[in-house]
């Protein structure tokens, strides 16, 4: 049953009233244990009627476009001017060696990503 008819609330309330206040937590529990039965009948149509949840499934990796690839290698030059000062100046040659290598290796990694995702 999907609720509780009227008549049984109704009923519930008039022998309330004919047995007296002794009776009120035996009336109680009993409305409650019934509320119970209709909410857990409710969730089960619920959970019977609802989609199971569906895993994320991840797609392959997607290669990036030649547009990318150009935007990566202008951003990283344009990085590369103020990181290559600043390295230089607080380092020397080894600051702009790391520098440059850390400038590669981004480079290098984009273009790796090339042949990725084409299948």
């Amino acid at each position: 049953m999907s609720e509780i008819p009227r008549e049984e609330l109704s009923a519930t309330l008039a022998a309330r009233h004919e047995l007296g206040p002794e009776y009120d937590t035996a009336l109680v529990d009993s409305l409650a244990d019934r509320v119970e039965q209709v909410v857990q009948a409710r969730v089960a149509a619920h959970q019977v009627t609802a989609a199971p949840p569906q895993p994320y499934v991840q797609g392959p990796p997607t290669a990036l476009s030649a547009s990318q690839r150009l935007a990566v290698a202008a951003i990283s030059l344009g990085v590369a001017i103020p990181c290559v000062a600043i390295a230089g100046g607080e380092a020397g040659v080894v600051g702009v060696v790391v520098t440059w290598a850390g400038i590669a290796a981004v480079n290098l990694a984009a273009a790796i990503n090339l042949g990725r995702g084409r299948q």
